[in-house]
C-alpha cells in the first residue's frame, strides 16, 4: 500500500481550491493542526457554525476537546465555502439516512445544493478533511499505546486479528493504527461507522491466503505526522489518487479564509 505524505511547507499542486479542479478518483484531504488554545489573533470564528454544531461544541467537557471540535468544524465549513462558492454560515449540513436502519443518524451531506461528498474527522489535535466528487470517509487517530491495540484484536476481523498477533510488541502500534484508520475510513464511507461491526470486513495488509478488501472502494494510508494515522476510502473501482495540503492555523480567525485556502499548493 502506497502513503502519502502529508508535510509542512509549500508544496505543489493544482490551485485554487474549486469543483473544476477536483478530478474523477481523486480525494483532496486538508489538514490541520488544531493551535493548543484559543488564543488566536482574533476570535475564533466560531460565528460561521450552526446552533446543532455549538451545542455539540458544548458538550465538551474538557476545554481542548471543545477547541478541536470548534476548530474543525470552522474549517470544515470554510472548506466547502471555497468549493461550493455559498459562504460559510450559509451551509446547511445535514445527514443522509443509514443505509442500515434509514435512521436520520447516516452520512454527513450538504443540504440544498450540489457539492461535493466530505468527510470528518479529528483526533489530539489534529483534524482532517477529505473532499471527492464521490462517496468517501477520513479517519485521522493518534497511534495507540500497545497495550490499547492488544485490547482491541479481539474486535478485529479474524484475519485481521492473526497478523497483529504476529507482529512484534514494537510494530504493533503503528501497524494497528494503520488498520484501525482504514477500518474508520471505510465505515465512514459506507455511512455505517461502527454500528456495521469492526469484524465484518476485512482491512488487513493482504496476502496469500488472506481475504479480499471490500469491493467497489479503494482505501489507503496517509501519513500526517505528529504521532497521528490517517487513511482515505473513496467509493471507487480503481485506486485513487490523494491530493494533500496543509493549512496554517491562522485561517481560523481570519474574516474571510477564501483567497488563504485557494492559495495553499498541495502534493500528490
Amino acid at each position: 500500500m502506497t502513503e502519502q505524505p502529508l508535510s509542512g511547507g509549500a508544496v505543489h499542486l493544482p490551485d485554487p481550491a474549486a469543483p473544476g479542479a477536483m478530478r474523477a478518483g481523486e480525494v483532496h484531504v486538508w489538514a490541520l493542526r488544531v493551535p493548543p488554545d484559543d488564543d488566536g489573533p482574533l476570535p475564533l470564528a466560531t460565528r460561521d457554525l450552526d446552533a446543532v454544531e455549538t451545542r455539540q461544541a458544548a458538550a465538551f467537557r474538557r476545554p481542548r476537546d471543545r477547541l478541536t471540535y470548534l476548530a474543525a468544524h470552522v474549517a470544515l465549513r470554510r472548506l466547502l465555502s471555497a468549493y461550493t462558492g455559498i459562504r460559510p454560515g450559509r451551509l446547511r449540513l445535514g445527514r443522509a439516512p443509514c443505509p442500515r436502519c434509514a435512521g436520520e443518524h447516516g452520512p454527513p451531506v450538504l443540504s440544498g445544493t450540489t457539492g461535493p461528498h466530505f468527510s470528518l474527522s479529528h483526533s489530539h489535535g489534529m483534524a482532517v478533511v477529505g473532499l471527492a466528487g464521490a462517496p468517501l470517509g477520513v479517519d485521522v487517530q493518534r497511534l495507540p499505546t500497545v497495550a490499547s491495540a492488544q485490547a482491541c484484536l479481539p474486535a478485529l476481523h479474524p484475519a485481521e486479528h492473526r497478523e497483529m498477533a504476529a507482529l512484534p510488541e514494537g510494530r504493533l502500534p503503528a501497524v494497528f493504527g494503520e488498520l484501525w484508520v482504514r477500518k474508520e475510513a471505510y465505515l465512514k464511507g459506507l455511512g455505517t461507522g461502527l454500528c456495521r461491526g469492526a469484524a465484518t470486513d476485512y482491512l488487513g495488509a493482504g496476502g496469500p491466503g488472506t481475504p479480499g478488501r471490500p469491493e467497489g472502494w479503494s482505501i489507503r494510508n496517509l501519513r500526517v505526522g505528529d504521532g497521528h494515522v490517517a487513511a482515505t476510502a473513496l467509493r471507487a473501482d480503481a485506486p485513487h489518487r490523494t491530493v494533500a495540503r496543509h493549512l496554517p492555523e491562522e485561517w481560523l480567525y481570519i474574516e474571510d479564509a477564501t483567497e488563504l485556502i485557494a492559495a495553499v499548493r498541495a502534493r500528490h
